[in-house]
């Protein structure tokens, strides 16, 4: 499956965006889908994932509050609605995707997006 990740942007503390990530491939809705996000001079950390069946997964509590992962298969495409976007929200934040295994870990994922930027400016 390819990934292209988008949406990403500059915007004010408070604010929202919502990242899509639109996938190729008819094999798409039987994939845990992810977000990802890597600041600068940070590793890549985990940011939210939705199975196969739907169930959502977060990495957070203040994630789980202010963001909503989200897919629909019938359209081949992953969402993030990210909601009070805080300065340390600024990242390139990457969607990819896993048949199996741990939906935190981004060694487990074999496909990846190409990233999109988020800048939230204070």
């Amino acid at each position: 499956v390819q990934l292209q990740a988008s949406g990403g942007g500059l915007v004010q503390a408070g604010g929202s965006l919502t990242l899509s990530c639109a996938a190729s491939g008819r094999s798409f809705r039987s994939y845990t889908v992810a977000w990802f996000r890597q600041a600068p001079g940070k590793e890549r950390e985990f940011v939210a994932a939705v199975t196969w069946s739907g169930g959502s997964l977060y990495s957070t509590d203040s994630v789980k509050d202010r963001f909503t992962i989200s897919r629909v298969n019938g359209k081949n495409t992953l969402y993030l609605q990210m909601n009070s976007l805080k300065p340390e929200d600024t990242a390139l934040y990457y969607c990819a995707a896993q048949s199996t295994g741990r939906y935190y870990d981004a060694a487990h994922y074999g496909y990846w997006g190409q990233g999109t930027l988020v800048t939230v400016s204070s």
